[in-house]
């Protein structure tokens, strides 16, 4: 079995049940009956019947094009997390770079076993 169906199976179960719900005792039944024909789980019509209602406005919930703009949303926000903590880990490195401070003497000799340098810096 698919893990995933089209649109067109899902929409064809959905208006299946609704067009067969009188004929059983039901909703659980018709929805019961409907996924064994065509080969699904009856959790995952029930799921596709709700979610049919909530598109259409029938019963409160977030709708199919609500759910997909905020996993987009979602994406993008962890996106620009991503780059804000990029760009934030390069300002500092750049700033410590820069900083006149914590500048080392390209011409400066490694310290010696006292501690202290055997030249010192010019401007120092």
């Amino acid at each position: 079995m698919p893990a995933k169906y089209d649109a067109a199976t899902k929409a064809k179960a959905v208006r299946l049940v609704a067009d067969h719900r009188d004929d059983y005792d039901s909703e659980w039944a018709a929805i019961t009956a409907v996924s064994a024909r065509l080969g699904m789980t009856a959790e995952t019509l029930r799921k596709w019947i709700r979610q049919a209602q909530i598109d259409k406005g029938e019963t409160d919930g977030v709708s199919s094009d609500a759910a997909k703009t905020i996993r987009e949303q979602k994406r993008k926000i962890a996106e620009l997390e991503q780059t804000i903590e990029i760009l934030s880990a390069a300002t500092s490195f750049f700033a410590r770079a820069n900083d006149p401070r914590h500048r080392q003497c390209v011409n400066s000799s490694p310290l010696t076993v006292t501690g202290s340098r055997s030249r010192p810096c010019a401007g120092h």
